[in-house]
Parts: structure tokens; sequence; C-alpha cells
């Protein structure tokens, strides 16, 4: 019973409710709208946090990539209310990468490779970024508790974080796009729960 409570007390203690409680998230501002393409999109911030992506979003529904996916369906993914998290994989390996994986095991969030991004974790979602050094930083799970699914912080809130095809057969870094018939729609998970939909 005294452990459930420490539990219980560690867990409310990591607990943020503003951006600003955690300390080093970056703020973008990139508007709700933002053009689907099929064409390479060259990213202000790396990796990106928002704008033009490609109709197709990737998959986010705890998926873990071990391959670098391609931005601009990781972005579409974030306008749905992901969190992504990525890793130098010459940096992040063993425990450190299971701990990450272990974060992504829910809906809303993914993980994935990023090899030579400029900070060895870098987490993701529409118009925020947090750059962290180790798998062990608190500021990962804040972020990710934060930001999953906050229908305040991203333009499709209910839309769906499910795209089977892209589970099976990822885009990768490279690749072009599937084109603009390869989703019909962003429509809303089976369960709002998972979602945060209404």
């Amino acid at each position: 019973l005294t452990y459930a409570v420490l539990q219980v007390n560690e867990s409310e203690a990591n607990r943020v409710d503003a951006v600003d409680e955690i300390e080093g998230v970056q703020t973008f501002d990139y508007p709700a709208g933002q053009e689907h393409v099929t064409t390479p999109v060259t990213y202000e911030q790396s990796p990106p946090v928002g704008g033009p992506h490609d109709g197709e979003w990737a998959d986010c529904t705890g998926t873990v990539y071990d391959v670098p996916i391609r931005l601009e369906n990781a972005v579409h993914s974030l306008e749905h209310g992901a969190v992504w998290i990525t890793y130098d994989p010459e940096v992040v390996t063993g425990d450190a990468l299971q701990t990450l994986r272990d974060l992504a095991s829910e809906s809303g969030r993914m993980v994935s490779p990023n090899p030579g991004q400029d900070s060895p974790i870098s987490l993701q979602s529409w118009n925020h970024q947090l750059k962290v050094d180790s798998a062990d930083d608190p500021r990962i799970q804040q972020f990710a508790d934060f930001f999953t699914y906050n229908q305040e912080f991203y333009p499709e809130p209910g839309a769906s974080c499910e795209n089977p095809q892209f589970t099976s057969d990822p885009l990768v870094v490279g690749d072009g796009s599937r084109g603009a018939a390869s989703m019909t729609t962003d429509a809303p998970t089976s369960t709002g729960a998972e979602t945060g939909a209404p």
C-alpha cells in the first residue's frame, strides 16, 4: 500500500498543466488548414513540427518504427494529435531505446529513428518540440502525457491515428508520396477515448 501511494505521489509530482511547466519546450506557429502535398517539403524545424504535409498520415497508434519515416507523413500525424518521438540511432540504443519504445506504446504516439539529428532524442507535437540528451529525462514523459491528444494544441481533434497500410509498408525518408488517393478520409478512430474526441 505504501508503495502504491508513493507511485501516485511521484506521478502527481511529474504532472504538468501548462506548456511552460516543461522546461525547454519550443513553441512554433503553424495554423490549422495546412496544405496537403505530394511533393517533398523543406521544413524549418528538424524534425518538423507543422506545415504542409502528405495526405497520408503515419500510423500513430503506439507505433514503433525501425526505419526513419517520411517527414511529410509524420507531420500529418502531428496534425491528428500525435506525439512523435525521434532518436539518433548512433547514440540511443539498448535500454535507452527500450525506454522510448515503452513510452510510445499507446495510441497517439509513435517513435522512429532519425539519423544525424542535433540531439539524441527529440519529441514533436503540432507546434511544439523538446530536445533532450537522455531517455531518463523526466520531461520526456511530461511532454508525451501533456500533448498526446490534447485538443487545445492540434488542429484536428477526433481525426484517426490508424493507418494499417503505413504500419505494414511505411514510407521512409527519400520515398515519394503514394499520392492523394492513398487516404480517403481523416475520419475519427472507433473510440473517442482513444482520440480524446468528444
